[in-house]
């Protein structure tokens, strides 16, 4: 367990101190106190596995930033935070976004990042990259997540955090199992969002479904293909791919029928050589039977109906 105070250093030096201190047991943050000559912090810190931390700090009133320099020591995990006072906060340079007390923010150590507080008091979880994109693959997909502190986990994350701070001992394996607890609390609550990710925000949700109409586009011959296998390649859940289907007024079923069959139409239109067999397989159908049925639902017409008539147009 590490800890410093303000009454641990003299007042020249407690900035450099705090500086220091929390660049090596989180990220480098550049602190700019509202009041300089009464500037007063407290930290506790706690590493349990790898980069996996848990911290507490109180801070009076002070800005706090993650600068494009700063960024340059490489760190790529995630930063969760929760605080006991209304604070607002701005990632990449972006508008800046108000923070409820006991609302949870977690967001990438990559970007660059700002936080206007008033006096504080907060709780601080270092969360692993990796881990986080298996447990939540919908974290990657935004810069950052505000998560209400009504949300499933929220008050789970930060009583556990409180009691690791406590001074429990914990062996090793201890150690492990706390940090993945803290994880899986992570994800519960990113997955537990009423709406996780940004679908109504102008062209996010329209330039996301782009790209996954794209990415289906190109593996129409996959016989594995599913929602499931199109969400991981985005880093999103089914749950996000299908509510984006749905606001387009269709399912992802029925865009990735249509599209097999769109492309068989047009296969069979261009007097392709193969077999409709073979198109039909190519186009990502198992079963011929099947495919002559939905073929003629959508196009009015039987696959050897469109073949003929591009014969005909070729003679």
């Amino acid at each position: 367990m590490l800890t410093l105070s303000n009454h641990d250093v003299p007042p020249p030096e407690q900035l450099s101190y705090l500086h220091d201190f929390v660049a090596r047991s989180v990220a480098g943050l550049q602190f700019t106190p509202i009041e300089k000559t009464r500037f007063a912090f407290e930290l506790v810190c706690r590493g349990l596995v790898g980069d996996t931390v848990v911290g507490s700090a109180r801070y009076s009133a002070t800005r706090i930033e993650r600068t494009r320099e700063l960024t340059a020591d490489g760190r790529q995990n995630y930063m969760l935070t929760l605080h006991d006072a209304d604070y607002e906060v701005s990632i990449t340079g972006g508008r800046r976004v108000g923070v409820s007390k006991g609302d949870i923010m977690i967001v990438n150590e990559s970007l660059r990042q700002s936080f206007n507080l008033p006096e504080t008091r907060l709780t601080a979880v270092v969360l692993d990259r990796r881990q986080m994109a298996e447990l939540a693959p919908a974290i990657g997909s935004r810069p950052f997540h505000h998560i209400p502190a009504a949300a499933p986990g929220a008050a789970l994350i930060a009583g556990y955090a409180r009691l690791l701070l406590d001074g429990i001992a914990l062996d090793d394996a201890g150690a492990r199992l706390a940090a993945s607890q803290l994880h899986q609390l992570a994800a519960l609550a990113i997955d537990g969002r009423e709406d996780p990710l940004p679908i109504d925000l102008p062209g996010v949700g329209g330039a996301r479904l782009a790209l996954i109409r794209t990415d289906v586009a190109r593996h129409l011959d996959d016989h594995e293909l599913d929602i499931a296998s199109v969400a991981r390649r985005h880093g999103v859940t089914p749950r996000y791919v299908q509510r984006l289907f749905e606001r387009a007024g269709t399912t992802f079923g029925e865009f990735l029928r249509n599209a097999r069959l769109d492309a068989a139409h047009a296969a069979l239109a261009a007097r392709n050589a193969a077999t409709i067999a073979t198109i039909a397989f190519d186009c990502g159908f198992g079963d011929l039977s099947h495919f002559n049925r939905t073929f003629r639902q959508r196009f009015g017409r039987t696959p050897r109906d469109v073949r003929a008539a591009a014969l005909r147009r070729m003679n």
